[in-house]
C-alpha cells in the first residue's frame, strides 16, 4: 500500500511540473508578444490550454511568472563549446545572442526588460543577473591572467550588460534582431583589445561557440 501511494504521488508530482511548465512556456510566448502591461492571466492560461485554476495553483499572479522568467534567463544560456574565463564570457553573449531569435523564454526577457520596475525588485532584475553571470567569468579571467590586473570586472560585466541589452533593442527595431550577433560581435571586437592581455587575444574566438570543433 504505501508503495501504491509512493506511486500516486510521484506521478502527481510529474504532472504538476510539466502543467508548470506549460504555463510558464505560455507565459514566455505572452509576454513576448505582448509585453507585461499587455498581458493578462486570461491569455496565458488560453495559450497553454488551461483554466485559471491551474494557473493560481503554481503561480500567484503574473508578476510571479514574469520573475520566473527572467530569473531563469542565465540557466537557459549554456554554450555548447567548452571554455573558461574570457573566452567564457564572450561564448555566453554569443550564445544568448543566437538562442534570443528563437527562444521564448529568452524573447520574453527582452520584452520585460523595461518593464521590470512593475514586477521585480531593483537587486533581483535580469541587468543585475547577467552582471553577475558576467563578472564571475571575468574574475576566472582575471586569475588566468587574461583580463589585466587593473580592470575593474565589475565594471566591464555592467558595461558588456548594457551593450547587449542596448543591442537587442536597436536590432530589434531596425530588424528583427537578425544581425544581434553580428552586433554582439562587434562589441567584443572593440572590448577585447582594451581589457584582454596580449597572450589572451591570441586565442579568443569571437565565433559561433554553437559550432563545437571535433
Amino acid at each position: 500500500m504505501a508503495r501504491e501511494l509512493a506511486g500516486k504521488r510521484e506521478i502527481k508530482q510529474e504532472r504538476a511540473g510539466r502543467t508548470r511548465v506549460l504555463i510558464a512556456r505560455a507565459a514566455a510566448e505572452v509576454f513576448a508578444e505582448y509585453g507585461f502591461a499587455g498581458a493578462s492571466v486570461t491569455k496565458i492560461t488560453e495559450r497553454a490550454g488551461l483554466t485559471l485554476g491551474a494557473l493560481y495553483f503554481h503561480f500567484e499572479n503574473k508578476e510571479a511568472l514574469a520573475r520566473e522568467i527572467v530569473r531563469g534567463q542565465p540557466e537557459r544560456v549554456t554554450p555548447a563549446r567548452e571554455s573558461q574565463g574570457l573566452q567564457r564570457a564572450v561564448d555566453i553573449s554569443l550564445t544568448w545572442a543566437h538562442q534570443l531569435l528563437e527562444d521564448p523564454y529568452l524573447l520574453a526577457g527582452a520584452r520585460l526588460v523595461m518593464e521590470q520596475d512593475s514586477f521585480a525588485d531593483p537587486d533581483g532584475n535580469s541587468h543585475q543577473q547577467w552582471t553577475t553571470v558576467f563578472a564571475e567569468s571575468l574574475t576566472e579571467a582575471q586569475r588566468l591572467r587574461e583580463v589585466r590586473a587593473s580592470i575593474d570586472v565589475e565594471n566591464v560585466a555592467r558595461l558588456i550588460v548594457h551593450a547587449c541589452t542596448g543591442a537587442q533593442m536597436q536590432t530589434y527595431l531596425e530588424n528583427g534582431r537578425q544581425d544581434l550577433p553580428l552586433r554582439v560581435g562587434e562589441m567584443w571586437s572593440v572590448l577585447l583589445p582594451a581589457i584582454g592581455t596580449p597572450s589572451a587575444l591570441r586565442r579568443i574566438r569571437v565565433d559561433d561557440p554553437r559550432e563545437v570543433m571535433a
